[in-house]
């Protein structure tokens, strides 16, 4: 209980692609692989199992629209809740302690988080701890140990946050994205117990950030999967990033760095404060001239829910710029931006319009 992952080989590996790409088929034949030819732990994060049933709950009063949105939400809200599980856990190594339950969290989701470490061999509740919810690490496990975090991750923004965690504790960090026809996710799909809206694969298929070492150099340690079926070939390839992984882990920032990190969000929280409050105005005075255009009532709540759409979009849009480029946004920027929104607002208000 002395020993934490100084002594240890601990490496993150984002697992990624579309629903029904048949991640979690390929993340059990990596497990085997490893353990049979390097003799390694594979633990196995699947976001689908871990995560409560409100992160997959939908609301009946919601359009379409809104419910993706409010999936969304309850996902991205839950998937960070698991990576400080994840990180909490890993202090716990790092201090050679007992592995307690955070003092905030969702029940169900932490008590999943701690299932599956207990039945991947991690942890271990003795006897004299059975009253106070405090699990043994097994630290010997933990050499060397590959977290395979297995979700849709489509957005770079999402892999860059589990980046963000083997940075701060120097682990090693890799992706593997699988590249599977959208046809074929559809199919497979259709084949679910609870099979996800084929509008939602559509729209996780536009969206998706393919990994781009070239100009993200945090993506150097990535690989793509061409096939679903896992070849030899593939195999040896992803053995040999996997062991290059473990050799070289992240290295942690300076102070300095961190500083300047924390500047730039507050600069783009700043900077999409300001965006949000510009197009709100836009819609507003675009509502406001379609009903002096005495639009019917059915087509002012069409214009509005379609409006709203367009200004998720742009907003997220220019939240995924930042991520991407890691620049501070000046306000001169502001209606080079904005322009842009204003016209296609305009041209869906035209669409009302003309039919009057």
């Amino acid at each position: 209980m002395t020993q934490g992952l100084e002594n240890a080989s601990v490496c993150l590996c984002v697992l990624c692609g579309l629903p029904a790409a048949g991640k979690t088929t390929i993340a059990r034949a990596l497990s085997d692989s490893l353990k049979k030819h390097k003799g390694w732990l594979c633990v196995h994060l699947t976001y689908d199992d871990l995560m409560p049933p409100e992160a997959f709950s939908q609301s009946e009063t919601n359009s379409g629209q809104e419910t993706q949105q409010s999936l969304a939400s309850n996902w991205k809200f839950y998937r960070h809740e698991l990576l400080l599980y994840l990180e909490h856990f890993l202090q716990a190594v790092i201090e050679g302690c007992h592995y307690l339950p955070p003092p905030k969290g969702t029940e169900v989701l932490w008590k999943n988080f701690v299932c599956c470490l207990k039945e991947q061999g991690l942890i271990s509740l003795g006897a004299e701890d059975t009253a106070s919810c405090q699990h043994l690490i097994n630290i010997t496990t933990l050499r060397p140990t590959y977290f395979i975090l297995d979700d849709n991750f489509y957005y770079r923004s999402m892999r860059y946050e589990v980046y963000q965690l083997a940075r701060k504790y120097s682990l090693g960090f890799c992706q593997l994205l699988l590249d599977c026809q959208i046809e074929v996710c559809l199919q497979r799909n259709c084949q679910r117990i609870q099979p996800l809206p084929e509008q939602t694969i559509h729209a996780m298929a536009q969206k998706l950030e393919v990994p781009n070492s070239e100009k993200y150099t945090w993506e150097q340690n990535s690989f793509i999967l061409k096939s679903t079926e896992y070849t030899v070939e593939d195999n040896l390839q992803v053995l040999s990033l996997l062991s290059a992984t473990l050799e070289n882990p992240v290295k942690s920032l300076e102070e300095n760095t961190k500083f300047k990190e924390a500047d730039q969000a507050l600069c783009a929280a700043s900077f999409l404060h300001q965006a949000d409050q510009a197009v709100r105005q836009i819609v507003s005075q675009t509502m406001k001239n379609a009903k002096d255009n005495n639009l019917t009532t059915s087509e002012m709540k069409s214009l509005a829910q379609e409006l709203n759409k367009l200004k998720v979009g742009f907003l997220e849009d220019l939240k995924h710029q930042y991520n991407e480029k890691k620049k501070c946004y000046s306000a001169s920027t502001l209606p080079i931006n904005t322009a842009l929104f204003h016209q296609q607002a305009n041209d869906i208000a035209k669409k009302y319009l003309l039919c009057t």
